[in-house]
């Protein structure tokens, strides 16, 4: 993921689409991954959250997914089990998260994409 850009997008999402509209429009064309259709291994999640620099429920998302069925939110399971969750349940993913050189991040809220925008901001 080092030197390029790379997102993590749900299509439908309107704040996945506005992450990327604003990489685009900030000169960055984005290796972008439909992380439900293609969705990360169990070791991706893990490197993910690692270079993230967050736990596995900081990257969990709850509205319009799984987490309460599953009992996501009991304190007792571990990283491991809900990153488990999260590779066998890509749903779980809170998105976009955008890997960048100048950083990485969950794009909540949706303006930190400009953070990490070669120019910054734009005027």
């Amino acid at each position: 993921m080092a030197g390029e850009y790379t997102i993590w997008h749900n299509p439908r999402c309107s704040t996945s689409r506005f992450v990327l509209d604003a990489l685009r429009a900030g000169g960055v064309e984005p290796v972008v991954r439909d992380y439900q259709k293609d969705p990360p291994s169990v070791d991706e999640l893990r490197a993910a959250l690692k270079v993230l620099g967050i736990g596995a429920r900081e990257l969990i998302r709850r509205k319009g997914t799984p987490h309460d069925e599953l009992g996501l939110g009991d304190p007792s399971l571990s990283d491991d089990a809900l990153i488990a969750a999260m590779a066998e349940h890509p749903i779980l993913i809170e998105r976009p998260v955008v890997f960048s050189p100048k950083g990485s991040a969950v794009m909540r809220p949706k303006e930190g994409v400009y953070d990490l925008l070669p120019g910054g901001a734009p005027a």
